[in-house]
């Protein structure tokens, strides 16, 4: 099986608009626009709306992987529980005309809107090239390969695979994370003395090789 792709927090959050509406939640990330298209104008896509970009594991059980239940106080019924307003695939509190049950896989349990993964921990690096002196800041995210990493980098230097990848004069192993090339990742630290975490973003340094990759 293929690697799952992972996605920072700031990147679920630029998919934000009806038109491209991506949430995460229990660290799925789930590309929600062809339900957006396919209940347009609907009212039950309104919760759905106000929380495009974000994060809505608070509406999940994780144990059972399903939208949180309460009894309802009116009727002494378990529902669900959605303190925001009923949305799609949610059924009503009691018998409505309108409401199809048989609805399939509701939406947050349907495999075929999961577009990838919520990094665990987003990190800075810093990405400079001792060739030209250009450098570049990336959040990235800690279940990474160096070799993905070098992916994102390529929109700033598409000649990145001519370059030897270094950090503290030891060459990098692309296939490995971070953590796993001996990269610290100070935050925790740094939050705990109070100290500026942009002063200390590792740097990992491109030292040229050739140029015989097609930009």
């Amino acid at each position: 099986m293929d690697t799952p792709k992972y996605f920072t927090p700031a990147e679920v959050a630029a998919h934000n608009t009806a038109e491209d509406l991506w949430v995460s939640f229990l660290g799925k990330v789930c590309n929600l626009t062809p339900l957006m298209n396919q209940f347009k104008g609907d009212a039950l896509l309104l919760p759905i709306m106000e929380c495009a970009g974000k994060d809505i594991s608070h509406w999940f059980d994780p144990e059972t992987k399903d939208v949180l239940k309460h009894v309802d106080p009116l009727t002494n019924c378990v529902r669900y529980y959605t303190p925001r307003g009923r949305f799609v695939h949610t059924p009503p509190s009691g018998p409505h005309s309108d409401w199809a049950g048989d609805i399939g896989q509701p939406w947050w349990k349907d495999q075929q809107y999961e577009v990838g993964r919520l990094t665990t921990k987003a990190r800075w690096i810093r990405v400079l090239n001792t060739l030209t002196s250009q450098e570049q800041r990336l959040q990235v995210c800690s279940e990474e390969t160096l070799d993905v990493i070098l992916e994102r980098y390529l929109r700033y230097n598409s000649h990145a695979r001519s370059y030897t990848w270094k950090y503290n004069a030891a060459c990098l192993d692309m296939n490995k994370t971070l953590d796993e090339n001996n990269v610290p990742d100070d935050d925790m630290e740094l939050e705990e003395l109070r100290l500026d975490r942009d002063l200390f973003v590792p740097a990992l340094l491109l030292h040229f090789n050739d140029d015989l990759t097609e930009g």
